[in-house]
């Protein structure tokens, strides 16, 4: 299982952008993070069409098949998602890594149990203003 922002394990940070003005603002080759939605299309393919690493925060499986097919190298989704996104990333053989956003350390045996390749706790993503 990936950890990322876990209390005693480190990791790499997700950075949270916004807007394309705001990867200025990131440090080189850093895991770029971005909530899907259409009115986030451009930021997405600025990211994709210049091979950053990124992650994208997804909330059903539309969106899940999209975030693949956009070439995000992680997708995160709530924990009650998380099975049902393991499930068709492995059916479909993604290369994304399907990670459970959580905010307790009680969950991470669950998601385990469940297959689920990673967790995200909060303290992991940093909010980049452009």
């Amino acid at each position: 299982m990936i950890f990322f922002g876990h209390r005693f394990l480190q990791s790499e940070s997700f950075y949270h952008i916004c807007c394309i003005e705001a990867i200025e603002n990131t440090p080189p080759s850093c895991l770029l993070y971005a909530e899907f939605s259409e009115s986030s299309l451009d930021v997405i393919e600025h990211m994709r069409c210049n091979q950053l690493r990124f992650a994208l925060h997804i909330h059903n499986i539309t969106e899940l098949l999209y975030a693949s097919a956009l070439g995000a190298s992680y997708i995160i989704v709530e924990k009650n998602l998380a099975k049902t996104a393991q499930n068709i990333a492995q059916e479909y053989l993604m290369d994304a890594k399907i990670l459970a956003f959580i905010f307790e350390e009680k969950d991470i045996e669950e998601l385990a149990l469940l297959g689920i390749d990673g967790v995200v706790f909060p303290n992991a993503i940093v909010k980049i203003n452009s």
